[in-house]
């Protein structure tokens, strides 16, 4: 037999559309040889993934072993150093070849660039594709600079004139097995934490995914555009942890919404939301320091603030007890399901960088740990474009009222009293600003505040004046 091909996963945790999976396949019916599948946990290479996407990362190892395991294959799991690793198992099964797909961060990027060309010093055949986006970060360039875009818009606009790539490819029926499997690890199970109570709700792997897109598809998805601001309508396709961990490509994605019956609108909103995606990989790509530092330069010299109450401040944030409903609920939702409703998201980090005026890594950090989506670009270019200090920002006069967002966007509380029960006797402005509230009002409802339900921890107008003068101060040096 000839010598194995070794397939090295990552962040493409599926057999379909999967470009380096299918290359290596094709690699082995040339050849005759096995494939080795392989998943290599490596806590020193980038950024380790938080508890609730490592939860979700587990999930999905464990569907896709299955996968393979019902083609007579089966996923080998290391832990450790890639390179070190993968020599000790190219060594061990006498391989002949590596594939894997690209990642984008500047560690992943070092790394694999080291790495295929140790593997090709050593007589290897090693070779990288892309199957985490539609567009490589280096395809989108400015018409007139011919180099890497900062504002959405035309970025998403160039993307759509080029074309959405429309190439996909089946999970193959079978693959070529070794005659001894090495040795491997354990699949590993990294427990809920808090979420446990709603994480039946999910189903991390390939089928999941492809479940979820049906269900928008044919169901939820009509009206998008009109009801995906409505954290109560279950209006949103929920892929996003899908994606994160590649069980489905942006491409399947983008093929199958372009051929359905969503109306144009709900189509085009939907797309411009995988278009973000592309963009803030984009931006990662030519931005490496955009985890740490902010791309507009003149915010490093941002008065975060750092007095004594700031920690307390942060924590009340983070457990939902900053007295604002809307901010609460989304908060709340975070810590018991690993998920916030994206209209929501932005409300609540809107609400930490302005009304707090606590840097907006802070908050970046705890959605890193808490969502199952934590997405290595997504969720630092959302950040970035709430606090104001990213390409394509929301300008610094844009400060989310809270009182007025859960009136708009959940004008019956339904969202809200879920996540924040205690207030499930409040109804219209009452349930989303309850210290204005009349105090047989509050009886009635069984609400003390203070008592069985915070006071603002801070003023609005007061919040909304100091942030106006912070960032207008900065914009105007």
């Amino acid at each position: 037999m000839a010598q194995p091909v070794i397939f090295w996963f990552r962040q493409d945790l599926r057999l379909s559309d999967n470009p380096g999976l299918q290359a290596a396949l094709t690699h082995c019916r040339n050849e005759g040889a096995p494939l080795i599948p392989v998943f290599i946990d490596d806590e020193h290479m980038g950024r380790r993934p938080g508890r609730m996407s490592l939860w979700w990362r587990d999930a999905a190892l464990a569907a896709l072993d299955a996968a393979l395991r019902q083609r007579g294959s089966r996923l080998l799991y290391l832990t450790g150093k890639t390179a070190p690793s993968l020599t000790r198992l190219i060594d061990s099964a006498k391989a002949g070849a590596v594939y894997w797909n690209r990642q984008y961060d500047a560690p992943s990027v070092e790394h694999d660039t080291a790495l295929k060309a140790d593997l090709r010093a050593r007589g290897l055949f090693a070779e990288s594709r892309n199957a985490l986006l539609m567009f490589e970060p280096w395809e989108i360039k400015g018409k007139t600079s011919n180099g890497p875009m900062r504002v959405f818009t035309p970025f998403w606009k160039r993307c759509r004139e080029i074309g959405l790539p429309e190439e996909l490819s089946p999970a193959p029926d079978t693959i070529p097995t070794p005659d001894i499997w090495p040795e491997s690890e354990p699949l590993p199970q990294t427990p809920p934490h808090e979420a446990a109570d709603l994480l039946a709700q999910w189903m991390p792997g390939e089928t999941g995914a492809a479940l979820a897109l049906d269900n928008f598809l044919h169901s939820n998805g009509h009206g998008y555009a009109e009801k995906r601001d409505l954290p109560a309508i279950d209006a949103t396709s929920r892929l996003s942890p899908h994606l994160r961990w590649g069980d489905i490509s942006p491409q399947r994605i983008a093929h199958e919404a372009s051929g359905s019956r969503l109306s144009p609108l709900d189509k085009d909103k939907f797309l411009a939301e995988l278009g973000w995606r592309e963009f803030a990989y984009h931006l990662m790509f030519h931005n490496p320091k955009i985890g740490d530092a902010p791309l507009q330069k003149k915010f490093e010299a941002f008065p975060w603030r750092d007095d004594d109450a700031v920690e307390q401040d942060l924590q009340d944030w983070q457990n939902g007890r900053t007295g604002y409903p809307i901010v609460d609920a989304g908060m709340r939702e975070l810590k018991r399901s690993g998920y916030m409703h994206n209209r929501v998201r932005m409300i609540c980090a809107s609400f930490l960088v302005k009304h707090l005026l606590i840097d907006w890594r802070h908050g970046e950090a705890w959605f890193w740990d808490r969502l199952n989506d934590a997405d290595p670009a997504n969720n630092t270019a959302s950040w970035q474009w709430v606090a104001g200090c990213g390409a394509d920002a929301a300008p610094y006069f844009r400060i989310f009222n809270p009182i007025t967002q859960g009136s708009k966007f959940d004008a019956e509380g339904v969202y809200t009293k879920a996540y924040v029960p205690e207030l499930a006797g409040l109804s219209g402005k009452t349930l989303f600003a309850p210290w204005e509230a009349k105090q047989d009002l509050l009886a009635k409802a069984e609400v003390e505040i203070g008592a069985t339900y915070p006071a603002p921890i801070v003023d609005h107008k007061q919040a909304r004046e100091r942030a106006l003068e912070s960032f207008g101060s900065l914009s105007s040096s």
